[in-house]
């Protein structure tokens, strides 16, 4: 009998742990990921595969990627999301922070180099945690770093609600000189008030609607990260240069710091 009780506590340990990871971590919360060792922390990432078929074919975005595992790679440091090209079809990858880490107001930064050439779409972006339930616009959608490799020297941050009908409308289109050369730091710092970027510390855009309601201000929830490298599509194409496979996206680290 007290073996049977000692299990149940046990069983009863493990199990509030395991359900630790899905609580939001909305206040005091920081998460640093500097990609150590050989591969993809799997407590704090999940691989999108595919081509989003069947329910979002070309993800959304009529983009030409499959997704694999063998696209994402962790090495040195760093994580590398690698553009190929093959008899068959564009390969790329995308990882996301969904039921993993998710919070609600901080501020988030990236370090990386962008992966270059027409066609590629190298992002670092946001989701409301609520996507399952409350569909995309509606969820909510921060793109910290959108570059379009038929676009040099531009950097697009935007943000998506449900009154902009998915149209990028609350967006700044800012043209720095070299951003294609090296690394450089995207941040934003997202307050119940307002949602602010930067690139390499310099403050590139505000949004802060005057009215904030669900249309004009889904922000006020728990949100999660994402990483990928798109190919064609929508923004990123129509038209691929073929010459510039295989090419990569890289990332140095991502910080996340939320109010106490």
């Amino acid at each position: 009998m007290k073996y049977l009780k000692f299990l149940l506590i046990v069983l009863l340990f493990w199990s509030c742990k395991e359900a630790k990871k899905e609580i939001d971590t909305t206040e005091g919360f920081s998460f640093t990921e500097q990609f150590e060792g050989e591969q993809l922390n799997l407590d704090h990432w999940n691989y999108d595969l595919g081509d989003g078929c069947p329910n979002l074919c070309g993800w959304g975005n009529n983009e030409r990627q499959i997704y694999t595992k063998q696209n994402v790679q962790v090495k040195d440091g760093k994580l590398f999301i690698t553009a190929t090209k093959d008899s068959t079809g564009y390969y790329s990858g995308k990882i996301t922070t969904k039921d993993k880490i998710q919070f609600q107001y901080g501020t988030v930064e990236v370090r990386a180099k962008l992966a270059l050439g027409k066609g590629l779409w190298p992002a670092f972006w946001m989701l409301g945690s609520d996507i399952d339930t409350n569909t995309w616009p509606a969820c909510g959608e921060i793109d910290i770093l959108e570059y379009v490799g038929k676009m040099p020297n531009q950097i697009h941050t935007t943000l998506h609600t449900p009154d902009s009908h998915g149209q990028s409308i609350n967006t700044k289109i800012s043209k720095i000189e070299n951003i294609e050369e090296g690394f450089h730091n995207y941040k934003t710092k997202w307050t119940k008030d307002a949602i602010t970027f930067y690139v390499d510390d310099v403050l590139v855009y505000t949004f802060s609607p005057e009215i904030k309601n669900n249309q004009t201000w889904p922000f006020d929830k728990p949100f999660y990260l994402i990483l990928n490298l798109a190919i064609g599509g929508n923004f990123g194409g129509p038209e691929v240069d073929d010459s510039v496979f295989p090419e990569e996206f890289v990332i140095d680290y991502i910080k996340v710091s939320s109010p106490k």
